[in-house]
């Protein structure tokens, strides 16, 4: 979602705010602005699309101040133009604003009583109108902030800066998250550490509630009731996480290379490679012998390795698991079994559906468990027990990276309940942790089909229409490539089980619909290649994504086969989302989109 920097200094701030600001890029954005005070006037720059747009302006327009606030807008009210871009502004305040003010019509509807008119489609204007017209009451800027506060429902980080007060940023965090850095006579606000990293280490994090008064003699926090509050100092290592493309066309191309590398970080974690055995290294608030039943929430991509994670779970742990859509779950109130444990995924840690399912499970009785990139994280920070993925920052919006190091991570969580609950032996044990150990090499090998994919993509790329199949684990990887092709090449495309071809999807099979077939060899596969035959019969043109071995069993019905290697069925899902992931990589360079931020997309959903 939207970004937020601000800095209180004692030189000017416009280029390190744009500087900050590119640092939240990954989170999504369709415009960009600054705002500093000039005197004792607020002054303010924007531009639509991408920051080197602000930047340019800043060139033609420099701004001197050395109070500013910024932000990357992601448009969730009105079109992302320029006048709706944030900082928003009236002669007395600036603001920008992360999240959604739920009921900015009824505040708007409210102050055009007394005069005070929007001018933008945003809702984020109310704010700034609002604190203005209790400033004209009389209200010092922290009672305005204050009175104002009262009146917002939603989740949302606010930043505001006034014109009459060179000395003074005022911070809020509700929901949405916010950090409070402190560097050597100035002060830093930001949505995450990254954007603070090259200015300094030194960071609180607002709780929920939290509102801050930031001034040169220091910050002043307080809670939800008024409270002054401690929030402690923490060192955060965000500034050892600095990532650029290398020799990589985009961000998208580095993380899927990456990932023999991820991979292995992960596995480090997880498993005790020597003896191969399952190492888990957090102190666990819950014993997996004991549990009744696991439930898992996500969203996205996450959901997918949490789908894959059931078949895990209930395999070789035989722990029976339910898992749903965090968007789904929180308002289905599901009867959750007491002392179960709650599995949450999510890459940033700030998903609001998957954060607010969290909060419903806390409240029954549930342990809480995360699996988490971003440790600082509001998720991980109300989790009773966190399981990091460590695959570092992942700045292209479509998860890739993140995904494979989450599948790592539940597979080596999966064994070590399996070894928990007595289900599995010594020896299964030690073959399931060489398969994962094997993982990097396999990828690594997968990888290198790369130039055959880079040509049926452009035949992909083509196409209006896609079906995905898969059986068993290999259905939600089915599920995943398709969501991948949708997201950065803007094909239609869907995933179904195999099994379910033949009761609807069937009909949709002609010439012209390519069906990329998920199939490495395992038990299913025979079913599956039995499947596919039905779409050749139909004359659909076939990718199959297998194994030598599925290979050889697949017949001359098949248009292309990208071979992977042969790997246990254990981690085979991990190995066969190499090639959908290019496969979508490779479709959308061929059409020219914007991989790495495609439209429409944000990388952390903050808000409903």
């Amino acid at each position: 979602m939207c970004g937020i920097v601000g800095i209180l200094g004692s030189e000017p701030v416009a280029d390190r705010l744009v500087e900050a600001l590119r640092r939240l890029e990954y989170r999504g954005y369709d415009s960009a602005g600054v705002a500093t005070l000039e005197g004792m006037a607020i002054a303010r720059r924007r531009a639509e699309g991408k920051l080197h747009n602000l930047a340019k302006r800043l060139v033609e327009e420099p701004l001197e101040g050395t109070i500013g606030i910024g932000h990357t807008r992601w448009a969730t009210h009105g079109a992302p133009t320029e006048s709706n871009a944030h900082p928003h502004a009236t002669d007395a305040v600036a603001v920008v604003h992360n999240g959604i003010i739920e009921n900015f019509r009824a505040l708007l509807a409210d102050l055009a009583q007394d005069g005070y008119l929007p001018q933008t489609q945003t809702d984020t204007e109310v704010v700034a109108l609002w604190v203005t017209r209790e400033l004209a009451r009389g209200a010092t800027p922290e009672q305005a902030v204050a009175n104002t506060l009262e009146h917002l429902h939603g989740a949302f980080a606010l930043a505001l800066m006034f014109h009459d007060h060179p000395g003074l940023l005022i911070a809020a965090r509700r929901g949405a998250p916010l950090a409070v850095g402190y560097g050597e006579n100035e002060i830093y606000l930001g949505s995450d550490a990254m954007a603070l990293a090259p200015f300094t280490a030194r960071l609180s994090y607002l709780e929920d509630g939290d509102w801050a008064i930031i001034t040169h003699d220091g910050v002043i926090i307080r809670d939800a009731s008024g409270e002054v509050v401690k929030r402690p100092v923490e060192t955060s290592q965000a500034s050892a996480l600095l990532v650029d493309k290398g020799n990589h066309r985009h961000f998208m191309a580095k993380e899927i290379d990456e990932q023999p590398e991820t991979i292995s970080h992960t596995l480090s974690h997880y498993v005790d490679m020597a003896s191969e055995t399952a190492a888990l290294r957090e102190g666990l608030p819950f014993d997996f012998a004991s549990l009744p039943r696991l439930t898992i929430s996500a969203c996205g991509t996450a959901y997918y390795a949490g789908c894959v994670a059931k078949y895990w779970f209930e395999r070789y742990a035989r722990l029976p698991v339910d898992i749903d859509v965090a968007s789904e779950f929180r308002y289905r109130e599901p009867p959750l079994m007491p002392n179960g444990l709650s599995l949450f995924i999510s890459q940033s840690g700030e998903t609001a559906d998957t954060l607010a399912a969290l909060r419903y499970c806390a409240s029954q009785d549930q342990h809480i468990a995360s699996l988490i990139n971003t440790l600082e994280s509001t998720i991980a920070r109300e989790s009773d027990v966190v399981f990091p993925i460590l695959c570092g920052p992942e700045i292209g919006v479509a998860s890739t990276k993140a995904f494979t190091a989450q599948l790592t991570a539940l597979a080596g969580l999966a064994v070590a309940a399996g070894r928990a609950r007595g289900v599995l032996t010594p020896e299964a044990e030690r073959q399931l942790v060489h398969a994962l150990v094997g993982l990097p090499s396999a990828v690594s090998e997968a990888l290198r089909a790369e130039t055959q994919i880079m040509e049926i993509a452009r035949h992909l790329s083509r196409a209006k229409d896609v079906l995905y199949l898969g059986r068993g684990q290999m259905f939600p990887i089915a599920m995943e490539g398709a969501l991948k092709l949708k997201e950065i090449s803007y094909i239609h495309a869907e995933g179904y089980p195999a099994g379910e071809l033949k009761h609807g999807p069937i009909a949709l099979i002609d010439e012209d619909m390519p069906v990329i077939v998920v199939a490495p060899s395992d038990e299913l596969v025979d079913k599956t290649l039995s499947n596919m035959q039905e779409v050749a019969a139909r004359g659909g043109r076939i990718i199959l994504i297998t194994d030598e071995v599925g290979a050889n069993a697949a017949g001359k019905d098949v248009a292309e086969i990208i071979r992977i290697p042969q790997v246990s069925s254990f981690v085979a899902p991990i190995v066969a989302t190499i090639p959908v992931q290019l496969l979508a990589y490779h479709t959308a360079v061929a059409m020219g989109t914007d991989v790495d931020q495609p439209r429409n997309l944000a990388k952390s959903v903050t808000v409903e």
